[in-house]
Order: structure tokens, then sequence, then C-alpha cells
């Protein structure tokens, strides 16, 4: 039996338009009364926020919670939008006069949210301000506004090979916990094989659940990659997530998706390692959310770039000029200044802060610059992921 998609024939469809005009014009002049079942189910799966209240707070090491949240009807939110594992909220909070937002990987299994709850996994960051306020702050009963499920990191049959090679570092792993959840819940159909990397056993996040999922589901397959251990236990690998490892565990006749997850030093060396795989840019997935400090780390950040420099942002009808640090991206700069940017996912994907850059040099790292082609003559932007290299004058969207 040929599938639908093929056996779709582009010539029908010019015939069809005469029998479509047929019933518009049979039908009423009226407005439909009662509700709009396509609106409603828009809502649900897309609200504009979702109110919710930490029910449970579960540590899963010294510096890492999980946070199972809950709608709040008082608020308005009566029930959670459904998810594709791999998506992540953004997570909206004031700090110190400051509106930011950051974004966390939903670490449950998308069927939880059906039964109105998701998992936040919120790992300390060095330096990082809003995951240490979460863990500092966020405590049973806490009000928390989240946005809708969102992001890019999910399966796709069309595009996807049946087998997914996972690679996972540290806080990495929490949208691979939801893809296994939804592999042996049924509501995924591929082969995950997960290679986690972690320092030792003592830094091996839901190893339990991990290893439990692994036991009930031939789906689903981990490996653990230890960089620090001394004494390796049975089944577990020594040293870093490399090519070689990769082909090891790799179906034999090479049809497979890689997906990665992790901190962005892992990125800079697995992108040198899997050239030698030879894979198709398709087959090659990376997490992106996140944001950048410290440019220097980039081989191509120019030189002679000033410490400081002036922003001039125009609001709809509010400017103001701001001084700040060109280690700070332009979204940061801003934010330190108690000017809220709209944004999710806080590394140049979502498109919410998109903004025209007026006057003055930027830098933006290759690897985060997901502005269309039409942006680059136009002069336009994502402050998320850009930082200054002059005074600038830039003209933002308000935040909603």
């Amino acid at each position: 039996m040929a599938s639908p998609i093929k056996s779709l024939t582009v010539k029908k469809f010019p015939s069809l338009l005469g029998g479509r005009q047929k019933k518009f014009n049979s039908a009423p002049a009226t407005v439909p009364s009662g509700t709009d079942s396509s609106r409603e189910l828009a809502k649900a799966l897309h609200p504009d926020y979702q109110y919710l209240t930490v029910a449970a707070v579960k540590e899963r090491a010294p510096d890492c919670k999980s946070f199972t949240l809950v709608p709040d009807p008082e608020k308005g939110t009566k029930g959670l939008a459904f998810f594709g594992a791999g998506k992540y909220l953004t997570v909206f909070e004031t700090i110190d006069g400051m509106q930011v937002t950051r974004a966390y990987s939903i670490s449950s299994s998308p069927a939880d949210s059906l039964e109105g709850k998701y998992e936040l996994t919120v790992k300390e960051v060095g330096g990082g301000l809003v995951s240490n306020y979460i863990l500092k702050n966020w405590t049973v009963g806490t009000s928390v506004k989240v946005s809708a499920p969102a992001g890019n990191f999910e399966y796709q049959p069309l595009r996807d090979a049946k087998t997914v090679i996972g690679l996972a570092g540290g806080s990495g792993i929490t949208p691979f916990v939801s893809m296994a959840n939804a592999i042996a819940d049924g509501d995924e159909d591929f082969n995950l094989i997960l290679l986690y990397g972690s320092r030792d056993e003592a830094n091996i996040l839901f190893r339990d659940e991990l290893d439990a999922i692994a036991n009930k589901c031939e789906k689903f397959k981990v490996v653990h990659v230890l960089s620090d251990a001394s004494d390796l236990p049975d089944g577990m690998e020594k040293g870093f997530i490399t090519s070689d490892l990769i082909r090891k565990y790799a179906p034999a006749d090479g049809d497979y998706s890689i997906f990665i997850c992790g901190p962005q030093q892992m990125y800079d060396f697995l992108d040198k390692e899997l050239k030698s795989l030879g894979k198709e840019r398709k087959f090659i997935r990376r997490e992106t959310f996140g944001e950048i400090h410290n440019p220097k780390q980039f081989a191509d950040y120019p030189a002679d770039v000033p410490e400081t420099v002036n922003i001039t942002v125009t609001i709809q009808d509010f400017t103001a000029t701001v001084t700040g640090s060109t280690s700070d991206t332009v979204m940061q700069i801003l934010e330190k200044q108690g000017i809220a940017v709209p944004s999710r996912c806080r590394s140049g994907e979502c498109g919410f802060c998109h903004s025209h850059l007026i006057s003055g040099n930027v830098y933006i790292p290759k690897s985060l610059d997901y502005r269309r082609m039409a942006d680059i003559p136009y002069s336009c932007i994502h402050p998320c992921c850009t930082f200054p290299l002059s005074d600038l004058v830039v003209n933002i969207p308000a935040a909603k």
C-alpha cells in the first residue's frame, strides 16, 4: 500500500477548487455560534504562558534538583500543554529587579503532562544567575511562570534514522530521559542508544531511572562513560565520548542519527570527532538552548575590543542608553539594567528577540547564527547571542 504522501497527484488539486467555491457560496453569511474547537485546541497546546506551582522537589546531587510542576488554577492554568519528548520550557523570573528568562528541558515523560505534571531538572552553573536562584528559592508551593513547550530537539521520522545515538553530558541528560520514557510508554517509535558522559559514578544523574527503563524496554540502551573514575564498573566505558566509541555502539549498517546535548566544551570536542563519521548534516542534531558567556573563547573573535560599550535601545516609545561589558551579550547587558527583552531559547533559535541593529559592530558566534538570509543585509540580529564590539543603537520588540 502506497503512503498517503506519495499517492497524492498535484494535477488533481485544481479540479477541487470548483467544489470548494460551491461550498463557500452555499454557506450562510452568519458567524457560527458556539465554541471553535480548533481554536480551543490551539490555545491548549500553545498557551502564551502557563502558571504553575512546585508540587515536589527531589535532590539528585548536591548541586542538582528536579522540580515537579503542576497547574495553578487560581491563576488561570487548569491543564498542561502536551509536548513531544525533547521540548523545553522557558522559565520567567524577576531577580533583583531584572526580568530574566531561562530554558530548561522537560525531563518527564510526555504522558505525565496529561496527568497534570511536568518535571524540570536544574543543575547549578558557576556564575549562573537563574539556575542558582531556582535551586535556592524554589520550594513546595512556589509559584512559577513558564512558556508553552518549545524547541526542535525531538525525533522526526521523516528526517531521522530509525536508530538515534544520543550523546549526553552532565545535565544534558534531561531531554534524553524524556525520550527514553516516551519510547517505553509507546509515544515514540525509535531505537535510542544513549552514551552518557559523567565524571564518575557519583555524578551520574537519573542513573536508577535510566537503568530501569533499559531493563524493561528493548528499544533503549544506556552506556555510561566516565572520565575520572579509577575503578570502572562492568558495562561502563572509560574516558570521553569519541568517534571510535560511537562506532562501537552504532548499528553495523551505519544507518543512525546523532542527537547531542551537553555543555559547550562537549560540543567543541564533538565537532572535531564527528567529522570522521561522514554523517550528513541532517543526521546530526544538537540542542542549542542556553547562553554563551565570554566570547573570547571563539577563535574568530576579533582583537582590540573595548571592555565596555554604550547601547542605545528603543522599545516602542521607550528609549534609553546603558553601559555594559563586551563579555556580555546585548540581551544580558539590557537585562542587568532592568530592561526586559523577549526571549525563549537564549541561543538564537526561537526568534523571539529578533531585532534591528541601527548602527554599530557586533560579533555573533557561527554556531549560534540562526538568522535568515534576509536578516543579514537588513542588519537584523538576535540580542541573546550577539556580542557588542562598539557602541550600538538597537530597535528591539516589546516583551509580551
